[in-house]
């Protein structure tokens, strides 16, 4: 059985748990998730706790018990606490700003990149060169802040771009020497 999927997850004071047939909503202090759930786990909410089950040992029910738990667990937890992800920018010139509610990102092209933030998400800048992705969505939080460092990826030579904090670029040496004789 799975480690992670027999777990039962515990619904914290605050947050409503209703489950429509395989459509699971999570309601809490920031806001509400709605989650359409495989339909071969069974999934039940008894005495302020959400547990999983599945049908069967195939490989595939396997996998989808563990996935099933964690991404309840992810739901409670955006809507009690929330998401975020810090994004470091750098480079010479290389800077972001708000504009309403967009991002505008100067990152060296001829244009400054504008960033709608889908519905959910919100930026916040801490300096020219830090921009906090935040919302309750765990799989939105990660995909915006996956999107905007793609608009100018790390460079492992120069290590300009835009990098998560924390992040680690493994640089690489330049050309050296005289080319060819």
């Amino acid at each position: 059985m799975s480690r992670t999927g027999r777990q039962p997850v515990s619904i914290p004071d605050g947050v409503k748990c209703d489950l429509l047939g395989k459509l699971l909503r999570v309601t809490g202090p920031k806001g509400t998730l709605e989650r359409r759930l495989h339909a071969d786990m069974e999934v039940t909410i008894v005495d302020k706790e959400v547990r999983v089950a599945r049908p069967s040992d195939l490989p595939k029910h396997r996998a989808l018990h563990g996935l099933t738990r964690t991404l309840i667990f992810n739901m409670i937890e955006g809507v009690t606490k929330g998401y975020q992800k810090v994004l470091q920018i750098e480079g010479v010139g290389y800077r972001a700003s708000m504009q309403g509610k967009s991002l505008s990102l100067s990152l060296g092209y001829s244009h400054p990149v504008l960033f709608e933030p889908p519905s959910g998400i919100s930026f916040t800048l801490e300096g020219p060169q830090t921009i906090r992705v935040s919302g309750i969505d765990k799989e939105l939080v990660g995909q915006t802040a996956a999107d905007i460092r793609a608009c100018r990826k790390p460079d492992p030579y120069k290590g300009k771009g835009i990098r998560y904090q924390g992040e680690r670029i493994r640089r690489k040496a330049g050309k050296t020497g005289k080319v060819g004789k």
